[in-house]
Protein backbone atom coordinates (compact mmCIF):
# COMPACT_ATOMS: atom_id res chain seq x y z
CA UNK A 1 0.00 0.00 0.00
CA UNK A 2 1.73 3.54 -0.93
CA UNK A 3 2.13 5.84 1.68
CA UNK A 4 0.51 9.89 1.99
CA UNK A 5 2.37 11.61 4.65
CA UNK A 6 0.25 14.91 5.68
CA UNK A 7 1.84 17.90 7.09
CA UNK A 8 0.52 21.22 8.20
CA UNK A 9 -0.73 23.14 11.49
CA UNK A 10 0.12 25.71 13.78
CA UNK A 11 -3.92 26.75 13.66
CA UNK A 12 -7.44 24.24 12.93
CA UNK A 13 -7.32 26.13 9.96
CA UNK A 14 -4.48 24.45 8.66
CA UNK A 15 -5.19 20.21 9.88
CA UNK A 16 -9.22 20.40 9.53
CA UNK A 17 -8.83 20.50 5.35
CA UNK A 18 -6.20 17.59 6.34
CA UNK A 19 -8.92 15.28 8.29
CA UNK A 20 -11.30 16.10 5.32
CA UNK A 21 -8.64 14.62 3.00
CA UNK A 22 -7.46 11.94 5.08
CA UNK A 23 -11.03 10.62 5.90
CA UNK A 24 -11.45 10.18 2.07
CA UNK A 25 -8.05 8.81 1.32
CA UNK A 26 -7.46 5.98 4.36
CA UNK A 27 -9.57 3.17 2.37
CA UNK A 28 -6.76 3.26 -0.06
CA UNK A 29 -3.43 4.22 1.43
CA UNK A 30 -1.10 4.44 4.19
CA UNK A 31 -1.34 7.53 6.02
CA UNK A 32 0.72 9.47 8.84
CA UNK A 33 1.24 12.98 9.58
CA UNK A 34 4.43 15.64 10.52
CA UNK A 35 3.82 18.19 12.76
CA UNK A 36 4.65 19.94 15.90
CA UNK A 37 3.77 18.89 19.22
CA UNK A 38 1.17 21.17 19.67
CA UNK A 39 -2.50 21.66 18.83
CA UNK A 40 -2.22 19.60 15.53
CA UNK A 41 -1.41 16.27 17.37
CA UNK A 42 -4.36 16.71 19.21
CA UNK A 43 -6.46 17.11 16.05
CA UNK A 44 -4.93 14.25 14.20
CA UNK A 45 -5.20 11.96 17.50
CA UNK A 46 -8.66 10.81 16.53
CA UNK A 47 -7.13 9.54 13.05
CA UNK A 48 -5.09 7.25 14.67
CA UNK A 49 -2.41 7.36 11.99
CA UNK A 50 1.29 7.52 13.10
CA UNK A 51 2.32 10.87 14.03
CA UNK A 52 5.71 12.24 13.99
CA UNK A 53 6.84 15.19 16.12
CA UNK A 54 9.45 17.81 14.08
CA UNK A 55 9.16 21.22 16.41
CA UNK A 56 9.46 24.17 13.81
CA UNK A 57 9.85 27.51 14.77
CA UNK A 58 7.27 30.06 13.91
CA UNK A 59 8.43 33.39 12.89
CA UNK A 60 7.48 36.51 14.75
CA UNK A 61 5.74 39.31 12.84
CA UNK A 62 7.04 42.01 15.20
CA UNK A 63 10.75 42.35 16.30
CA UNK A 64 11.64 39.84 18.74
CA UNK A 65 15.10 38.49 19.61
CA UNK A 66 12.90 35.04 19.16
CA UNK A 67 13.81 35.51 15.20
CA UNK A 68 17.64 35.77 15.55
CA UNK A 69 17.41 31.84 16.76
CA UNK A 70 14.84 31.03 14.02
CA UNK A 71 17.89 29.83 11.03
CA UNK A 72 19.46 27.37 14.18
CA UNK A 73 15.86 25.98 14.85
CA UNK A 74 14.78 25.59 11.16
CA UNK A 75 17.79 23.25 10.19
CA UNK A 76 17.50 21.09 13.11
CA UNK A 77 14.12 20.70 12.47
CA UNK A 78 15.07 20.20 9.04
CA UNK A 79 16.92 17.80 9.68
CA UNK A 80 14.62 15.94 11.72
CA UNK A 81 12.38 15.65 9.39
CA UNK A 82 14.87 13.96 6.77
CA UNK A 83 15.49 11.65 9.53
CA UNK A 84 11.86 10.57 9.71
CA UNK A 85 11.26 10.54 5.87
CA UNK A 86 14.38 8.29 5.51
CA UNK A 87 13.18 5.87 8.70
CA UNK A 88 9.80 5.75 7.06
CA UNK A 89 9.52 6.81 3.33
CA UNK A 90 6.24 8.06 2.09
CA UNK A 91 5.65 7.99 -1.81
CA UNK A 92 3.59 11.72 -1.74
CA UNK A 93 3.80 14.78 0.72
CA UNK A 94 0.85 16.80 1.21
CA UNK A 95 0.90 20.08 2.89
CA UNK A 96 -1.99 21.96 4.22
CA UNK A 97 0.91 25.27 4.92
CA UNK A 98 1.29 27.24 7.92
CA UNK A 99 5.25 27.30 9.63
CA UNK A 100 4.93 23.81 10.75
CA UNK A 101 5.06 21.95 7.39
CA UNK A 102 8.18 23.66 6.09
CA UNK A 103 10.25 20.99 7.40
CA UNK A 104 8.55 18.29 5.96
CA UNK A 105 8.50 19.71 2.54
CA UNK A 106 12.14 20.50 2.72
CA UNK A 107 12.80 16.97 3.58
CA UNK A 108 10.84 15.46 0.63
CA UNK A 109 12.07 17.67 -2.05
CA UNK A 110 15.39 16.67 -0.95
CA UNK A 111 14.47 12.69 -1.05
CA UNK A 112 12.86 13.39 -4.22
CA UNK A 113 9.71 12.83 -3.11
CA UNK A 114 6.77 14.91 -5.12
CA UNK A 115 4.73 17.42 -2.85
CA UNK A 116 1.63 18.80 -3.04
CA UNK A 117 0.78 22.12 -1.19
CA UNK A 118 -2.50 23.77 -0.77
CA UNK A 119 -3.32 27.46 -0.08
CA UNK A 120 -6.38 28.46 1.34
CA UNK A 121 -6.48 32.60 1.44
CA UNK A 122 -6.70 35.16 -1.80
CA UNK A 123 -2.93 36.20 -1.26
CA UNK A 124 -0.13 33.14 -0.56
CA UNK A 125 1.11 32.98 3.14
CA UNK A 126 4.82 33.04 3.61
CA UNK A 127 5.54 29.61 3.82
CA UNK A 128 3.71 28.97 0.65
CA UNK A 129 5.96 30.90 -1.36
CA UNK A 130 9.14 29.59 0.17
CA UNK A 131 7.41 26.18 -0.56
CA UNK A 132 6.10 26.66 -4.22
CA UNK A 133 9.58 25.56 -5.83
CA UNK A 134 9.60 22.71 -4.05
CA UNK A 135 6.28 21.15 -4.72
CA UNK A 136 4.65 19.75 -7.89
CA UNK A 137 1.91 21.96 -7.62
CA UNK A 138 0.31 24.73 -5.08
CA UNK A 139 -2.99 24.20 -4.95
CA UNK A 140 -5.27 27.18 -4.43
CA UNK A 141 -8.51 27.53 -3.14
CA UNK A 142 -9.09 30.98 -5.66
CA UNK A 143 -8.55 30.69 -9.41
CA UNK A 144 -6.69 34.67 -8.56
CA UNK A 145 -4.16 32.73 -6.49
CA UNK A 146 -3.12 29.63 -8.95
CA UNK A 147 -2.20 32.68 -11.34
CA UNK A 148 0.82 33.94 -9.51
CA UNK A 149 2.59 30.65 -9.28
CA UNK A 150 4.10 28.64 -12.52
CA UNK A 151 3.21 25.58 -10.87
CA UNK A 152 -0.12 27.36 -9.45
CA UNK A 153 -3.74 24.76 -9.98
CA UNK A 154 -6.67 25.82 -8.82
CA UNK A 155 -8.84 22.92 -7.30
CA UNK A 156 -10.93 24.70 -4.70
CA UNK A 157 -11.25 24.50 -0.75
CA UNK A 158 -11.34 20.74 0.73
CA UNK A 159 -14.67 20.84 2.50
CA UNK A 160 -15.53 17.62 5.01
CA UNK A 161 -18.35 15.93 3.19
CA UNK A 162 -19.91 15.13 6.58
CA UNK A 163 -21.01 18.65 7.00
CA UNK A 164 -23.71 18.25 4.10
CA UNK A 165 -25.04 15.65 6.15
CA UNK A 166 -27.10 17.44 9.08
CA UNK A 167 -30.47 17.35 9.96
CA UNK A 168 -32.00 20.64 10.53
CA UNK A 169 -34.87 19.07 12.70
CA UNK A 170 -32.99 16.83 14.59
CA UNK A 171 -30.37 19.74 15.59
CA UNK A 172 -33.13 21.95 16.33
CA UNK A 173 -34.86 19.54 18.93
CA UNK A 174 -31.02 19.11 20.31
CA UNK A 175 -30.38 22.97 20.65
CA UNK A 176 -34.11 23.23 22.04
CA UNK A 177 -34.85 25.81 19.66
CA UNK A 178 -38.55 26.01 18.68
CA UNK A 179 -38.52 27.15 14.89
CA UNK A 180 -40.51 30.59 15.59
CA UNK A 181 -37.50 32.50 15.12
CA UNK A 182 -34.20 32.46 12.85
CA UNK A 183 -31.58 30.83 14.20
CA UNK A 184 -28.36 32.90 14.44
CA UNK A 185 -24.28 30.82 14.62
CA UNK A 186 -21.90 32.31 16.14
CA UNK A 187 -18.43 31.60 15.08
CA UNK A 188 -15.25 32.75 16.53
CA UNK A 189 -12.65 30.39 15.68
CA UNK A 190 -11.31 27.43 17.33
CA UNK A 191 -10.06 29.15 20.19
CA UNK A 192 -13.02 32.11 20.41
CA UNK A 193 -13.00 35.45 19.06
CA UNK A 194 -12.86 37.99 22.13
CA UNK A 195 -14.37 40.75 19.96
CA UNK A 196 -17.12 38.91 18.46
CA UNK A 197 -18.02 37.01 22.02
CA UNK A 198 -18.03 40.06 23.56
CA UNK A 199 -20.03 41.74 21.26
CA UNK A 200 -22.81 39.56 20.97
CA UNK A 201 -23.07 39.33 24.67
CA UNK A 202 -23.55 42.69 25.18
CA UNK A 203 -26.31 42.81 23.32
CA UNK A 204 -28.01 39.86 23.84
CA UNK A 205 -31.08 41.44 24.58
CA UNK A 206 -32.09 43.17 20.84
CA UNK A 207 -30.65 40.08 19.36
CA UNK A 208 -33.02 37.54 21.43
CA UNK A 209 -35.78 39.83 19.79
CA UNK A 210 -35.11 38.34 16.59
CA UNK A 211 -33.10 35.45 16.65
CA UNK A 212 -32.55 32.26 18.60
CA UNK A 213 -29.01 32.21 19.10
CA UNK A 214 -26.44 29.13 18.87
CA UNK A 215 -22.66 30.18 19.95
CA UNK A 216 -19.79 28.31 19.52
CA UNK A 217 -17.33 30.69 21.85
CA UNK A 218 -14.39 28.80 22.35
CA UNK A 219 -12.70 27.39 25.18
CA UNK A 220 -12.99 28.36 28.33
CA UNK A 221 -15.28 31.50 26.99
CA UNK A 222 -18.62 30.36 28.59
CA UNK A 223 -21.04 32.61 29.98
CA UNK A 224 -21.93 32.16 33.36
CA UNK A 225 -25.67 32.57 32.57
CA UNK A 226 -27.51 31.36 28.68
CA UNK A 227 -31.31 33.31 28.56
CA UNK A 228 -34.23 31.88 26.69
CA UNK A 229 -33.41 31.49 23.02
CA UNK A 230 -29.26 31.43 23.52
CA UNK A 231 -27.40 28.06 23.53
CA UNK A 232 -23.58 28.35 23.96
CA UNK A 233 -21.00 25.78 23.72
CA UNK A 234 -17.10 25.89 23.91
CA UNK A 235 -16.80 23.98 21.26
CA UNK A 236 -19.07 21.67 19.09
CA UNK A 237 -18.24 18.13 17.46
CA UNK A 238 -21.44 17.94 15.04
CA UNK A 239 -21.12 20.50 13.37
CA UNK A 240 -22.91 19.63 10.36
CA UNK A 241 -25.67 19.71 13.10
CA UNK A 242 -24.63 23.18 13.69
CA UNK A 243 -24.91 24.32 10.14
CA UNK A 244 -28.12 22.47 9.44
CA UNK A 245 -29.71 24.66 11.94
CA UNK A 246 -28.68 27.47 11.06
CA UNK A 247 -30.21 30.46 8.57
CA UNK A 248 -27.45 32.88 9.19
CA UNK A 249 -23.75 33.05 10.33
CA UNK A 250 -21.78 35.69 12.04
CA UNK A 251 -17.77 34.70 11.87
CA UNK A 252 -14.02 35.61 11.97
CA UNK A 253 -13.24 35.30 7.72
CA UNK A 254 -10.45 32.12 7.71
CA UNK A 255 -10.94 30.72 4.40
CA UNK A 256 -12.03 27.49 5.20
CA UNK A 257 -15.09 28.71 7.24
CA UNK A 258 -15.97 30.94 4.84
CA UNK A 259 -15.89 27.80 2.23
CA UNK A 260 -17.80 25.94 4.64
CA UNK A 261 -20.46 28.02 4.71
CA UNK A 262 -20.68 29.01 0.81
CA UNK A 263 -21.09 25.34 0.41
CA UNK A 264 -23.48 25.04 2.55
CA UNK A 265 -25.57 28.61 1.20
CA UNK A 266 -25.48 29.94 4.65
CA UNK A 267 -25.75 34.04 4.87
CA UNK A 268 -22.62 35.29 6.44
CA UNK A 269 -21.62 38.53 8.41
CA UNK A 270 -17.66 38.26 8.65
CA UNK A 271 -15.64 40.06 10.77
CA UNK A 272 -12.04 39.90 9.86
CA UNK A 273 -9.33 39.82 12.23
CA UNK A 274 -8.01 43.04 12.39
CA UNK A 275 -5.08 42.59 14.81
CA UNK A 276 -1.69 40.32 14.50
CA UNK A 277 -2.46 39.21 11.07
CA UNK A 278 -1.46 39.64 7.75
CA UNK A 279 -4.18 40.77 6.24
CA UNK A 280 -5.67 37.83 5.04
CA UNK A 281 -8.99 37.71 6.65
CA UNK A 282 -10.08 41.43 5.10
CA UNK A 283 -8.86 39.90 1.91
CA UNK A 284 -10.71 36.54 1.46
CA UNK A 285 -14.48 38.85 3.38
CA UNK A 286 -14.02 41.66 0.29
CA UNK A 287 -13.53 38.97 -2.26
CA UNK A 288 -16.73 37.16 -1.62
CA UNK A 289 -18.21 40.76 -0.91
CA UNK A 290 -17.46 42.07 -4.11
CA UNK A 291 -19.62 38.70 -5.57
CA UNK A 292 -22.53 39.60 -2.93
CA UNK A 293 -21.83 36.19 -1.29
CA UNK A 294 -21.87 37.44 1.68
CA UNK A 295 -22.31 40.60 4.01
CA UNK A 296 -18.79 42.23 5.89
CA UNK A 297 -18.58 44.12 9.19
CA UNK A 298 -15.12 45.67 10.29
CA UNK A 299 -14.32 45.18 14.40
CA UNK A 300 -14.43 48.81 15.12
CA UNK A 301 -18.41 48.48 13.76
CA UNK A 302 -19.48 46.08 16.35
CA UNK A 303 -21.40 48.07 17.92
CA UNK A 304 -24.03 48.09 14.52
CA UNK A 305 -24.18 44.20 14.79
CA UNK A 306 -28.01 43.95 15.51
CA UNK A 307 -28.76 46.19 12.48
CA UNK A 308 -26.12 44.36 10.07
CA UNK A 309 -27.64 40.90 11.20
CA UNK A 310 -31.15 42.30 10.59
CA UNK A 311 -30.10 43.53 6.81
CA UNK A 312 -28.17 40.53 6.20
CA UNK A 313 -31.70 38.71 6.85
CA UNK A 314 -33.25 40.27 4.65
CA UNK A 315 -30.97 40.37 1.45
CA UNK A 316 -32.45 38.94 -0.98
CA UNK A 317 -29.32 39.16 -3.55
CA UNK A 318 -27.11 37.41 -1.38
CA UNK A 319 -29.24 34.97 -0.84
CA UNK A 320 -30.30 33.98 -4.37
CA UNK A 321 -26.52 34.34 -5.23
CA UNK A 322 -25.80 31.49 -2.56
CA UNK A 323 -28.39 29.48 -4.25
CA UNK A 324 -27.03 30.43 -7.76
CA UNK A 325 -23.39 29.17 -6.36
CA UNK A 326 -22.04 25.69 -7.03
CA UNK A 327 -21.16 23.55 -4.45
CA UNK A 328 -17.41 23.83 -3.74
CA UNK A 329 -15.87 20.39 -5.11
CA UNK A 330 -12.42 20.88 -3.65
CA UNK A 331 -12.16 17.58 -1.73
CA UNK A 332 -13.19 15.30 -4.93
CA UNK A 333 -10.57 17.60 -7.03
CA UNK A 334 -7.60 17.31 -4.54
CA UNK A 335 -8.66 13.88 -3.89
CA UNK A 336 -8.80 12.98 -8.02
CA UNK A 337 -5.25 14.83 -8.10
CA UNK A 338 -3.78 12.61 -5.45
CA UNK A 339 -5.16 9.22 -7.31
CA UNK A 340 -3.45 10.41 -10.43
CA UNK A 341 -0.28 10.95 -9.11
CA UNK A 342 0.05 7.68 -6.63
CA UNK A 343 -0.98 5.84 -10.03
Amino acid sequence: MKRILFTGGGSAGHVIPNLALMQELAPRYALAYMGTDGMERALVSAVGCPYFVVNCPKLRRSLSAENLAIPFRLAAANRAALRVMKRHPPDLVFSKGGYVSYPAIWAAHRLKVPVLTHESDLTPGLCTRLAARKCRYVLTSFPETAARFRNGKYVGSPVRRALYAGVRADAMRRYAFDGRKPVLLVLGGGSGSRAINEAVRARLAPLLLHFDILHLCGKGNLAPHSPRGYVQREFETDMAGAYACADLALSRAGSNTVFELLSLAKPALLVPLAYATRGDQAENARYFCEKHLCAMLAERDLAELPAALLRLYGNAEIRAALRARRREAGTENIVALIDELMR
